[in-house]
C-alpha cells in the first residue's frame, strides 16, 4: 500500500517494484492542521468554490500553490526515473489509484514481484543512476536483514498515539495535585511529573490546538481551586466545561487517526465530575459540621514541667509538649495546671496539694 506520501515515495527510488494485491496513488495533498496563512472555509462553502468578485480567496490560492508544487515534484521524479509523468499528476490532482498490474501496464512500476526474494532475482544485473554514477546491482542470494524497531522507538510510537498522550497528561495533572494537597508524598508528585513529560512528548509529535490545551489546562486548575477553595461547585464546574471544551478541539486534525476518541474525553469528564461530585459532598459536610474550639479544651488540663528556667519552659499537657509560661522556681516533673493559652504558649500556674485542677467542660459552636 503505497498512497498519499508513498506514492511520492514510490516514484523516487531508482527500481519501483509492488506485489500482487497491492495499490499506490491518491496522493493528494491533505492537511494536517492549520497550514500558516490559510483560513478556514466557512461553513457549508467548498474550499475550491469561486468567491463572487473578480478576487480569489486567500485559503483558494494557497491550496492552488500547495497543489502545483506537489504536481512538479512527482513530475519531476517520474521523469528522472523514465516512469508515467502523466498519471503521476492525476494520482495528485485527481486521487487516481492503481492496482499493481494496472500499474505495471501503465509503465508506473517498473516490475511486480511476489516476495522479497523474487523481487532480489529479477533485478539483479539491473543498472541504475545513483547521484549521476551508473551502479549495476547484485542481489542475486543476497542476505535479507530485517531490522525491527526497538523498545525505545515502540514505546514512543504508543506515546503519539493522542489518547495515551491525552490520558497521561490527565494522570501527570491529577498527581501533582495529589502532592501539592499532601505535601511530603513524593511518589504522586514523581510519577505525575514522569506521566505529564511524557504526554506533553506525545501531543508535540500530533498537529495540536494550543487554544485547546490552554482550555484544557485552565479547566484542571479551576477543578483543582475548587479542591483548594470554597467555590460551592462553580469553579469545579466551569473546570469541567473548560475541560472537555479544549480535549474536543485540543488536536486539530480531520484525519481520524490522529482524533481524540470522545470515549476518552467522555471517560476523563466522568471521571472529573464524580470526583467534583465527591469533593463537594465533603466540603458540604465539613460545613454542616459543627466548629468545635479546641483551645478551651487545654484550659484547666493538668500537665507536668519537662524543664524550666525562670518564668518559662516546657510542659506536658494533653498528651502534647508545649512551651510555658508561669511563676518562677517551677522544677521538673512539678504538676501544674494551665491557666490561660497564648498563641501555643501556654499560661501555668502550680497545682495546689490536694486540690484538683479545674477542668471546663469543650466549647462547641455551631449553626
Amino acid at each position: 500500500h503505497a498512497a498519499s506520501a508513498g506514492t511520492y515515495i514510490l516514484y523516487a527510488t531508482q527500481i519501483a517494484a509492488m506485489a500482487p494485491g497491492t495499490n499506490l496513488g491518491a496522493a493528494t495533498p491533505v492537511e494536517i492542521g492549520i497550514v500558516p496563512g490559510v483560513p478556514k472555509p466557512p461553513e457549508g462553502k467548498p474550499s475550491g468554490e469561486k468567491s463572487s468578485g473578480n478576487t480569489v480567496p486567500a485559503d483558494e490560492t494557497m491550496r492552488t500553490k500547495i497543489m502545483n508544487d506537489a504536481i512538479a515534484l512527482i513530475r519531476g521524479l517520474a521523469e528522472m526515473h523514465g516512469r508515467n509523468a502523466e498519471w503521476a499528476e492525476k494520482a495528485v490532482r485527481e486521487a487516481a489509484t492503481l492496482s499493481a498490474g494496472q500499474a505495471l501496464d501503465a509503465h508506473v512500476i517498473d516490475l511486480v514481484a511476489d516476495n522479497t526474494d523474487a523481487l532480489l532475482a529479477a533485478i539483479d544485473g539491473r543498472t541504475v543512476k545513483v547521484n549521476g554514477a551508473m551502479h549495476t546491482l547484485k542481489t542475486k542470494n543476497a542476505v535479507v536483514e530485517t531490522v525491527e524497531p526497538d523498545i525505545v522507538t515502540r514505546l514512543l510510537t504508543h506515546l503519539s498515539n493522542p489518547n495515551i498522550a491525552f490520558m497521561l497528561l490527565i494522570a501527570g495533572a491529577l498527581g501533582l495535585v495529589f502532592e501539592f494537597t499532601h505535601p511530603g508524598t513524593f511518589a504522586p508528585g514523581t510519577v505525575g511529573v514522569i506521566c505529564l513529560v511524557l504526554g506533553l512528548y506525545g501531543l508535540n509529535q500530533l498537529p495540536l490546538d494550543y487554544a485547546g490545551l490552554a482550555l484544557v489546562l485552565v479547566g484542571i486548575g479551576l477543578m483543582v481551586a475548587e479542591a483548594l477553595t470554597a467555590g460551592f461547585g462553580v469553579l469545579g464546574l466551569g473546570g469541567l466545561i473548560a475541560f472537555v471544551l479544549g480535549a474536543s478541539f485540543l488536536v486539530n486534525t480531520d484525519v481520524p487517526a490522529f482524533q481524540l476518541s470522545w470515549w476518552v474525553i467522555g471517560g476523563t469528564a466522568a471521571v472529573c465530575g464524580v470526583l467534583l461530585i465527591l469533593l463537594l459532598g465533603y466540603v458540604w459536610r465539613a460545613y454542616r459540621k459543627p466548629r468545635h474550639h479546641k483551645t478551651n479544651d487545654i484550659l484547666g488540663v493538668q500537665g507536668q514541667v519537662i524543664d524550666w528556667a525562670g518564668e518559662s519552659g516546657h510542659v506536658w499537657a494533653h498528651s502534647e509538649r508545649w512551651a510555658a509560661r508561669g511563676a518562677a522556681g517551677l522544677s521538673p516533673g512539678q504538676t501544674v495546671h494551665v491557666r490561660d493559652i497564648d498563641g501555643l504558649t501556654l499560661i501555668v500556674e502550680r497545682t495546689e496539694t490536694g486540690k484538683p485542677a479545674h477542668h471546663p467542660e469543650p466549647v462547641h459552636g455551631g449553626e
